[in-house]
């Protein structure tokens, strides 16, 4: 935590306190669980979270049977102090059920007005198209021809950006982006490569200041 900005934590009356557990790269809501002093402690001190079962009464590390650890990479109070958020890099799913997050379930309440958007979630939709193919579906389509028609499909995308963009056709740019981008996750769902990995892939490297490619072949 950082020191120069602790809060003082309330825990009930019971000694705990709830903590939300985010993934660091997705920022997704992983699964809500509780923490007492102890575990705080324990979590501050490994790196990775440990938490106090209420059904059990007792502390459990998270991923000491499974393997799924959560490295720590923040915890943070909230304004009163009564709740914490706690930022993790995953080594496997979240949930006992093997579902990536415990909140992979049905939902209780969606809006029809507002419509839930991310990258994540068209990652997980394209997935869906390649496990349970839906006839006439395009990207079924894709993962039926297989890797040689989806590589061809991602040239062509390229070329198309690179020909909008040439042309100051900022609208058709963003429209042959999103194409693009579109078949470059088709192309991870095939290849088994998942968004936290090209995540973590970014984080490691200074791609704002270096040409990490021409560094390599030196």
């Amino acid at each position: 935590m950082d020191n120069s900005k602790k809060v003082k934590l309330k825990f009930d009356k019971d000694g705990l306190i709830p903590a939300v557990v985010q993934d660091h790269y997705t920022k997704q809501v992983l699964t809500v669980a509780y923490m007492n002093a102890e575990s705080l402690g324990i979590s501050i001190a490994e790196g990775r979270t440990c938490f106090y079962s209420r059904s059990r009464k007792k502390l459990w590390r998270k991923g000491e049977e499974s393997g799924n650890v959560q490295r720590i990479v923040s915890i943070k109070g909230d304004c009163d102090g009564d709740a914490l958020l706690v930022e993790v890099v995953k080594a496997g799913p979240a949930c006992h059920t093997g579902a990536e997050s415990c909140f992979d379930l049905n939902d209780v309440y969606l809006s029809d007005e507002i419509k839930e958007f991310s990258l994540n979630a068209l990652y997980k939709l394209i997935e869906g198209r390649k496990t349970d193919q839906k006839e006439g579906s395009y990207t079924t389509y894709l993962f039926q021809k297989g890797l040689d028609k989806i590589l061809k499909k991602v040239g062509e995308e390229c070329t198309e950006v690179v020909i909008a963009a040439k042309g100051g056709d900022r609208t058709e740019t963003i429209f042959e982006i999103c194409d693009l981008i579109y078949h470059l996750l088709v192309l991870m769902v095939e290849e088994s490569i998942s968004e936290q990995e090209i995540l973590e892939q970014l984080s490691s490297r200074h791609v704002v200041d270096t040409k990490v490619k021409q560094e390599k072949l030196k």
